[in-house]
């Protein structure tokens, strides 16, 4: 259980301490340093702690704010300061300084919010939580106490903190939608201890079983399929609201958040692709292009975010211009809209699904995705190339590892004396070389192709991707990876081919996606060996092209099945330990709808 430590005279009247209590505290109560520093000691290592000044007058959601989030190892608010385990070592080192500077015996005033100063001083990096019109203030005379009390009558805690539990920046959908009432299913859901975690599997499970709905392939089984998709949707909403109204962040919960979103989508599109056959028509290219490109989006985005979140000289008149726009409220949520985020998406797919085939969902999904990623893309080539901006060596290092670039290409990069051109041509020769070999019509001719493309990504990746245009290197890899799985399986012309390509390309989706958010935890990329052992993607695509080219037609679904359970495997088991593990980061999204 934490503790908190109220410092100073209790105030009549003063309802801190069981505020404190609600949150889950265990209140000590110091009357002067002495005896601060002494309980301190006392609370064991592995526990939260928190200094509260016994003056305190605010709202108990302000406390749960500054003193309860699971994701900061320092945190306050005027009045009140937290420490996790990880932060107690400067927590008390702060509170020594205070009880040494006030001789050791006499309780300073404002004790937390002198510590907060120390800490700051120390260049810890202290969390303070954005309150709005949330109060939290150490009254200093009966007059302020009671303008204070009268300040937190005037607003409504459980009103904040509901609305607070909604994503700040989300699509249109979700924001008119599906937030006005998923917020309250949250609160719900919270007040009878259900955790995130627990409705995240939920919707994961309703959109496994939207997806056998729709690979019944019957109008019945369509229209399940929708409604149980949204309804999927709705409770992917709830469980990031329960998380922001609770504050029940957990690392466990940042991998199944961070991953379900793409197996529940994916897993829908092979739901599809099943009924669509149970009806006799063949869509399985469709859905493998669907995936192909949506995850290339998101891998356009985060390429783009980690090339620029941290450049500097960071200005260009396309940015600006974006800015302006943003000014305008209406254009705001069309702009929002256009790029089809995750909200948009999954109604556009459950009504279609619900209404039409599965071949015009693909359809209109494939020309709605196109579109947008044409929009965004074009957007960062212009803003790429109108800024002034120098990117970092943690910007060029995300991207090569973002690159995914495997034993062969690596070879090459050592060997390489000086880079022959611009990281992204050398890349896109390499992938131009690659496609061309592809549509030759010759069995061996993609095996040279693949064997160019190796090469050229070594090229790339041979010195830092520092460049205005590297950022479009990692997504033009992955377009040219699962695009040669997609081509040589449609080339076999032979039953399970495009589904086991499907299962491939999903599999190795993964471990990109797991590598993507490592790197967003700043905890790093994938670990060596793995990469050495799935091949890298260059390993991967000259692996695909040899046998399709050795195998028969028959044979090569079941190589590419094979592959597919050896990767997935690999992937999944070192995935888990990591996001399982008590160093694996707490990661999630606060930001662009996906």
């Amino acid at each position: 259980m934490p503790t908190a430590i109220l410092t100073g005279q209790p105030v009549p009247g003063s309802s801190i301490e069981g505020d404190l209590r609600s949150l889950g505290f265990d209140v000590r109560t110091a009357a002067d340093t002495t005896e601060a520093e002494t309980l301190l000691a006392a609370v064991p290592g592995d526990q939260r702690v928190a200094v509260v000044d016994a003056r305190f007058v605010g709202h108990p959601h302000a406390l749960r704010l500054g003193l309860t989030d699971p994701r900061f190892p320092l945190a306050a608010v005027p009045g009140a300061v937290t420490a996790q385990p990880a932060g107690r070592q400067a927590l008390t080192r702060a509170v020594a300084r205070e009880h040494s500077a006030g001789g050791g015996t006499t309780l300073l005033d404002n004790l937390a919010d002198r510590v907060v100063t120390a800490l700051d001083a120390d260049g810890c990096a202290v969390h303070r939580p954005e309150l709005g019109s949330l109060v939290a203030t150490v009254p200093t005379d009966p007059q302020t106490r009671n303008e204070a009390r009268q300040a937190v009558a005037a607003v409504d805690d459980e009103a904040v903190r509901l609305k607070s539990a909604v994503k700040s920046r989300d699509g249109f959908f979700t924001t008119h939608f599906i937030s006005p009432y998923s917020r309250y299913i949250a609160r719900w859901c919270a007040r009878r201890g259900l955790t995130p975690n627990q409705v995240t599997t939920a919707s994961l499970l309703t959109a496994i079983i939207a997806a056998g709905c729709a690979a019944t392939g019957t109008r019945v089984g369509f229209v399940a399929a929708g409604v149980l998709l949204l309804f999927s949707f709705v409770l992917d909403c709830v469980d990031g609201q329960i998380a922001r109204y609770a504050l029940q962040y957990s690392t466990l919960g940042a991998w199944l958040d961070a991953t379900f979103d793409r197996a529940k989508e994916y897993a829908y599109y092979a739901g599809l692709a099943l009924g669509a056959a149970r009806g006799g028509d063949d869509v399985w290219a469709l859905a493998l292009g669907a995936m192909i490109l949506q995850t290339c989006r998101h891998v356009v985005d985060f390429s783009f975010n980690e090339a620029n979140h941290d450049a500097t000289a960071n200005t260009s008149p396309t940015a600006a211009l974006s800015d302006k726009l943003d000014s305008v409220g209406w254009t705001v949520w069309v702009r929002r809209m256009i790029v089809l985020p995750i909200g948009e998406r999954w109604a556009m797919i459950a009504v279609l699904t619900a209404v039409t085939t599965p071949r015009i969902t693909f359809y209109v999904l494939l020309v709605g995705c196109a579109f947008a990623a044409t929009y965004t893309t074009a957007g960062r080539v212009l803003r790429s190339l109108t800024r002034k901006a120098t990117r970092t060596d943690r910007a060029a290092r995300a991207l090569a590892d973002l690159a995914d670039n495997g034993p062969i290409a690596s070879f090459v990069a050592r060997l390489s004396p000086a880079r022959l051109g611009a990281p992204f041509l050398i890349a896109l020769a390499g992938t131009a070389v690659l496609v061309a070999t592809l549509f030759s019509g010759a069995a061996w001719a993609p095996v040279a192709g693949a064997f160019v493309y190796a090469i050229a990504a070594g090229q790339a990746l041979s010195h830092p991707l520092k460049g205005s245009l590297d950022w479009l290197v990692p997504p033009l890899f992955r377009a040219a990876e699962y695009c040669t799985v997609l081509i040589l399986a449609a080339e076999a012309e032979v039953n399970g081919a495009l589904p086991a390509a499907f299962g491939l390309v999903a599999a190795v989706a993964y471990h990109h996606y797991d590598t993507v958010y490592r790197i967003r935890g700043n905890a790093g990329a994938s670990p060596a060996w793995l990469v050495r052992a799935i091949g890298g993607h260059e390993g991967r695509t000259l692996l695909v092209t040899v046998l399709a080219a050795a195998l028969t037609a028959s044979q090569f679904p079941v190589a590419l099945t094979a592959l597919a359970v050896a990767v997935a495997l690999l992937v999944l088991v070192e995935s888990i330990r990591f996001w399982v593990s008590a160093g694996a980061p707490a990661v999630h999204d606060e930001g662009e709808p996906a």
